[in-house]
Formats: C-alpha cells, sequence, structure tokens
C-alpha cells in the first residue's frame, strides 16, 4: 500500500504565489537565478539558491549559504508572504503547458516505504548533490523541493481528484514560461480520508524526478532520528514532500546529446565509421530532424543535420535498458566511435533538456563549444516503470520531465 499523510503546508499568502514561485533549485544556475530574482524580494530563489544573496565567488556548497537560505525563509515568514496551514491538508496542483495538462496530490510519503523500495527508484545518485541537500534539509528544518512520483493511473483516483478540482483554487497564476499553475487546498476531513484509503491500494509509487532530494531526506531522517530522545513514528521527519501524478499524465521529453570533439576523426571517417550500426541520411530541412520514432536520431555537425535509424539486430530489444535510445546511441556511437566510456564524468559530453529544440542543439554546436550534437526520441514513461520494477538502474540522463513543478509553493516543516 502507498501511505500519504496530510500536512500543514507552508506556502505563500494568496497574494504572493506568482512571485514567490520559482523553478526547481536544480534547473537553473546561479547566474540564471540572480537574473530571475532580480528585483523581486518574494522569489524562492533566495531560498533554493541562496548563494545569489551573497558574495559572488563564494562555494554553493558554503555552510554560509544553507544558513542564507534558512535566515530568508524566516524572514519569509516574518512577513507573513509564507504562512503555515494550521491543521494537516492534502493540496492538489494542475500544471498546463500548451496542449499538455497533469494534475498531481502533494502529500507527505514515507521514509520507510522509500527505505523498503515501496517507492521504487530508477537512477543512481551522486554524494556531492546528495550531500548539498541533506545540508539544505537540515539548515532549514525544512523540506522546500517536492519529489515528483508518478503511479499507475487508476480510475477512482481520477474521479476523486475530478471533483475536488470542481471547486474554486486558491491560486491560478501563468508563469514566466507560460506553464499555467492551478492550486487547491483539501481540508475537508472526509475527502482526506478518501484519498488514503484510494492510495491504499496502490502497491509501488515511482520516483520520476528528485532522486537526491528523496535520497536526503531518507538520510535526513536518520540523522534527526538519532538527536531526537524522544523520537516518535509520527514526527515529521519520518515523510517526505512529493507531488504524485497518475502515469498518464507524466510528460518526458528527450534529454539530448552534445559532444566536444569527434575522438581525432575527420568528418568523414566519423560518418564512414557510425555507418555500421546507423542508416545514415542527409536531412536537408534547415529546421532539423526531430526523431518521430523510437531508434531514430537526429544529428547536427558541421552545420547539417542528419538522420540516423539503428540497424535492427544491433540492440537487444528484449532488454528494458538495452532498448532505450539512449543506451543505443551510447554502446553503437559514444563509447565504440566517440570514446565517451563513463557518462557521468566525462567533460566531453553535456546533455540538453528537450525542452531547449533543435535550436538549443544548434547554438552549442554553431558556437565552437561542441562539434556533434544529437536527438534523441524521448524514453516511454512505461520504460521507467518496467526498468524500476526490476530493479534496474536507468543510464544517466535518461528523461527530462516536463512541465517543472514549482518550488516555494508548498514546503514541508520538520518540526
Amino acid at each position: 500500500m502507498a501511505i500519504v499523510k496530510p500536512f500543514r503546508g507552508l506556502r505563500p499568502s494568496n497574494d504572493y504565489s506568482a512571485k514567490v514561485a520559482a523553478l526547481p533549485y536544480d534547473v537553473v544556475s546561479t547566474q540564471e537565478a540572480l537574473k530571475l530574482a532580480a528585483g523581486n524580494a518574494y522569489s524562492f530563489y533566495h531560498v533554493s539558491k541562496p548563494e545569489i544573496d551573497l558574495e559572488p565567488e563564494i562555494d554553493p556548497y558554503d555552510h554560509k549559504v544553507y544558513a542564507q537560505g534558512a535566515k530568508y525563509l524566516q524572514h519569509l515568514i516574518v512577513q507573513k508572504v509564507l504562512v503555515q496551514d494550521k491543521e494537516p491538508h492534502f493540496y492538489l496542483y494542475r500544471l498546463v503547458m500548451g496542449e499538455h495538462s497533469q494534475i498531481g496530490l502533494v502529500a507527505c510519503v514515507s521514509v520507510d516505504e522509500y527505505n523498503e523500495n515501496k517507492i521504487k527508484k530508477h537512477e543512481l545518485t551522486k554524494h556531492d548533490k546528495e550531500e548539498d541537500r541533506l545540508k539544505h534539509i537540515l539548515t532549514l528544518n525544512a523540506q522546500t523541493g517536492p519529489v515528483f512520483l508518478t503511479y499507475p493511473a487508476a480510475k477512482k483516483i481520477d474521479e476523486a481528484v475530478k471533483k475536488l478540482t470542481a471547486r474554486k483554487p486558491v491560486y491560478h497564476f501563468t508563469s514566466e514560461d507560460d506553464i499555467e499553475h492551478t492550486f487547491w487546498v483539501i481540508n475537508n476531513e472526509d475527502s482526506i480520508k478518501e484519498i488514503q484509503k484510494l492510495f491504499g491500494k496502490i502497491d509501488f509509487l515511482y520516483v520520476a524526478d528528485g532522486h537526491h532530494r528523496s535520497a536526503a531526506a531518507a538520510r535526513a531522517c536518520e540523522v534527526l532520528k538519532k538527536k531526537n530522545k524522544n523520537h516518535s513514528n509520527k514526527d515529521e521527519y519520518n515523510y517526505f514532500l512529493a507531488v504524485l501524478f497518475p502515469h498518464n499524465q507524466v510528460q518526458i521529453l528527450a534529454y539530448n546529446r552534445v559532444i566536444k570533439d569527434l575522438n581525432g576523426l575527420t568528418p568523414e571517417k566519423f560518418l564512414k565509421k557510425i555507418s555500421n550500426k546507423f542508416l545514415v541520411r542527409d536531412y536537408s530541412d534547415s529546421e532539423g530532424y526531430q526523431p518521430a520514432v523510437r531508434h531514430d536520431f537526429g544529428m547536427y555537425m558541421e552545420g547539417m543535420w542528419y538522420r540516423l535509424s539503428a540497424i535492427p539486430g544491433t540492440w537487444k530489444e528484449s532488454h528494458p535498458i538495452e532498448r532505450l535510445d539512449v543506451s543505443i546511441l551510447y554502446h553503437n556511437l559514444l563509447k565504440p566511435v566517440l570514446g565517451i566510456n563513463d557518462p557521468r564524468k566525462d567533460k566531453r559530453i553535456d546533455y540538453v533538456g528537450g525542452i531547449r529544440g533543435l535550436n538549443g542543439l544548434k547554438m552549442r554546436v554553431d558556437s565552437g563549444d561542441m562539434m556533434v550534437a544529437f536527438a534523441l526520441f524521448p524514453t516511454s514513461v512505461e520504460d521507467l516503470l518496467q526498468i524500476a520494477d526490476a530493479g534496474e538502474i536507468m543510464p544517466p540522463k535518461s528523461t527530462w520531465f516536463e512541465p517543472k513543478l514549482r518550488d516555494g509553493l508548498f514546503a514541508h516543516m520538520l518540526d
């Protein structure tokens, strides 16, 4: 069963929601956050990217950074920009991006279920990033960035959500990237019990996005448990902040690749070598080639676009990881031809979220920063669930979720 717990959300007063809302800490650089927060004293970047209020040369992992984040969080509370609900509630959060719409339950989920793998993962975490989130949670005594979870869609949950979102929302605004955000508070005791009962019939939850946040929350629980002589399983740190979306509403975009050089090959020799595993065709459309089917790739090099189609038999279709396009590209081209042996550490490779489009790839190559770019077909949510169910780990940078949840609309205080 999936345990979902209502909580006393720390959230913006109604007039401040649009001003507070900020992109997740890990999808914007310090410089981007600085620009986005300019002139906005209410922006949650002051809490999630607190280095923007300190000296430019400071290490973002310095203890002063976390202390600054805690200080600013308290400042927003004192100013009543952020107010904590007096009773535990559930919340519903809808995001609309163009024709795409998704509605998630904002709740706390169990650290124990995470540790028992009832909340399944599909990615490895990096120690430094996990440490960063751990220090942020412990210093602020709060979880301010939600974990994006998904679950197998259930008709009765969909029906309950539809009914609850028929009422007037507490927030409704459009962010600077044209994403529509709508937020409801679920404070009716019967509705809360119904939601818990319905999720109790869900066997597993899955981490879609937020592996570092969930891992850090589990570690923070252990730290706080040891410090608390009167520890109880009801203590807030036994749970972490999440938004839960049905799997059929989750939108995954491609996570594209750019490479700095051709590993000593001339463009002609490179094209000849890759033709052993791919059907290579010139693509004359100046807009570029965005793959429309699995196992097809767009490639941009020296001002030209190509369409690459993986030759059947060059991958194992029965294997849930080897049949992923990110795996096919790695095993048949990036590693054997371009010498990218460790895509997690090799500084010759970089990754570009699909939201930046083909033009984002073209710009990286045309600038001289990179030599060749690859556009991929998106990984499916069904692939994600199957890999997590098999206890396997996806290759790095396999998924890019859009639209992005906003930080600052709700936070989970640990006391």
